[in-house]
């Protein structure tokens, strides 16, 4: 980290910030400008965060030498990682993946039938909630393992691997042995205790921006999962809070490019909850490709009028059919596979 001095600063304050700074068992190293003095503060990580320097008399700011994510960091590997789920690869320069399926499992009917319809699209991985985290406690919240079961059963008839979320650490042992994929939500994105038991898990992580969260506190959630020995991670763009309100959220697709420089993780955009209105997820899709994204996740309802959750932004089948090729041929413009 370094330590800048206040411009007036005297000698007396510079000599006891040094002596802090060994006192705390690390490493100083001054320099003099024209106008003020930098402390560059060197060793033990560990050492470098647990110990406060910000309130020593003399010093104007304590900042990082680089950025505060070690794990999750694009310079730790120098290249993008890829992330695979039963045999579907994400990120680095495998092919863009398309996640398909309901909101929410509401029956075992609904999820076979619909299953097949997204292997029958093309899409390579089948998404549904069997544990619902709703805004009002009288919403429907899911089948739980029950949704589980009938998840399992897509994906025994389907091939297709299964991503689901997860809201609560005592879930995890049944969810382990029924998903592929554990979605953290974009509620539960600074759940740190919840980041930490998925980071002990075997099983990837799709971890969402919550939609409050700067592209920084995201990538920071995923170094708990990361430090917790778990280096299976995607990140997941799905639409912050913004004054807007012709949508649910606004998509920012921004965050694509700038998480794939920042990182080495995947990156997923899920255009569906970012504006949350049917008729503009195709072209948000479509801009998510184009944008850099490793895969693109969407809400497929066989009767979208009809659904438990978020039926408004769920696409038909017929629309989705249409949708593939033309995401195909994005993906292909910008050196891709689909």
């Amino acid at each position: 980290m370094i330590i800048i001095a206040q411009p007036d600063a005297t000698e007396e304050q510079i000599e006891k910030i040094v002596a802090k700074v060994e006192e705390f068992g690390l490493e100083a190293q001054i320099t003099r400008g024209e106008s003020r003095v930098i402390v560059g503060v060197s060793g033990p990580e560990k050492l470098l965060h647990e110990n406060p320097l910000a309130s020593l008399a003399g010093v104007e700011a304590v900042l990082p030498a680089a950025a505060p994510y070690n794990l999750a960091a694009f310079a730790r590997r120098g290249a993008a990682s890829t992330v695979d789920i039963c045999g579907v690869s994400i990120g680095g320069n495998a092919a863009v993946a398309l996640i398909c399926g309901p909101c929410s499992v509401e029956s075992r009917e609904q999820m076979l039938s619909t299953a097949r319809l997204v292997k029958d699209c093309g899409a390579r991985i089948l998404r549904g909630g069997a544990f619902k985290p709703r805004t009002s406690p009288y919403s429907f919240q899911g089948l739980r393992e029950d949704g589980l079961r009938f998840l399992a059963e897509a994906r025994n008839e389907t091939g297709l691997p299964v991503i689901t979320e997860i809201m609560d650490a005592r879930d995890l042992p049944v969810l382990e042995r029924y998903a592929d994929c554990l979605q953290i939500g974009a509620r539960n994105m600074h759940n740190f205790s919840l980041l930490k038991e998925v980071g002990r898990s075997h099983l990837p992580v799709l971890l969402k921006r919550g939609f409050s969260a700067t592209i920084n506190e995201l990538i920071l959630s995923a170094e708990y999962i990361l430090s917790g020995g778990n280096m299976n991670v995607l990140l997941c763009e799905r639409g912050i809070r913004t004054f807007e309100t012709s949508t649910r959220f606004t998509l920012d697709l921004s965050a694509v490019p700038i998480l794939k420089a920042k990182t080495h993780l995947p990156v997923i955009v899920d255009p569906a909850h970012g504006v949350g209105v049917r008729e503009f997820v195709p072209q948000m899709s479509l801009a998510a490709v184009a944008a850099g994204a490793d895969a693109v996740m969407l809400e497929l309802h066989e009767f979208p009028s009809l659904a438990m959750c978020d039926g408004e932004q769920a696409l038909s089948a017929a629309t989705l059919a249409k949708l593939v090729p033309r995401l195909r041929a994005v993906a292909n413009a910008i050196g891709r596979d689909l």
